[in-house]
């Protein structure tokens, strides 16, 4: 099912923004199969919802990896390069502790 769900990600859907990482980030993204956290975004690049299909790029711009986010483009330009634990207290709130889940992130081939 995750297996289906994660080729809808990569092809079917259509993307409304960016998310630029650190070298950290995209190791742990590429590496270990972690989820996106927000301490690792560097940038956000154009509007969208929760529950949008974005594309998530190295410091260069280059395209590695595309998932739903957790978060509304605007909650993530507040809470980019902050830990976890401080969502709440920059929101107000707390959905997720990740911005992307790694159920919903699909990393492309080089």
């Amino acid at each position: 099912k995750i297996v289906s769900r994660k080729r809808w990600i990569a092809f079917d859907t259509k993307i409304e923004g960016k998310i630029a990482v650190d070298e950290g980030a995209k190791e742990a993204l590429l590496k270990r199969g972690k989820s996106l956290l927000p301490s690792g975004i560097s940038r956000v690049e154009g509007r969208f919802n929760t529950g949008a299909c974005v594309a998530v790029v190295d410091m260069e711009g280059k395209e590695f990896a595309r998932g739903l986010t957790s978060y509304s483009s605007d909650e993530i330009e507040k809470i980019k390069g902050k830990k976890s634990s401080e969502i709440e207290k920059t929101l107000g709130y707390k959905d997720y502790d990740e911005v992307i889940h790694r159920d919903n992130l699909v990393i492309l081939k080089e």
